[in-house]
């Protein structure tokens, strides 16, 4: 229980970060998603909020790319 509430704490922290960029609000959406699946996989709440934030900025990367590549 100790891990998940961490994971939420470091969730919140995130959340209250003024964010610019769409890899930023990817990274924060995916850990909360990371963090809430990996206390529910075997209590990982840290693991998966990293884990998360990664696929999370890498998704919203791939899309930033399309978008671009789509206006011209």
């Amino acid at each position: 229980m100790k891990t998940f509430a961490t994971g939420l704490a470091l969730i919140a922290a995130l959340s209250f970060v003024p964010v610019q960029s769409a890899q930023a609000k990817g990274c924060i959406k995916g850990a909360v998603a990371g963090g809430i699946a990996g206390h529910l996989l075997h209590h990982h709440a840290i693991l998966g909020a990293i884990a998360g934030c990664a696929i999370g900025h890498h998704i919203a990367t791939q899309n930033a790319r399309a978008a671009h590549h789509g206006h011209h």
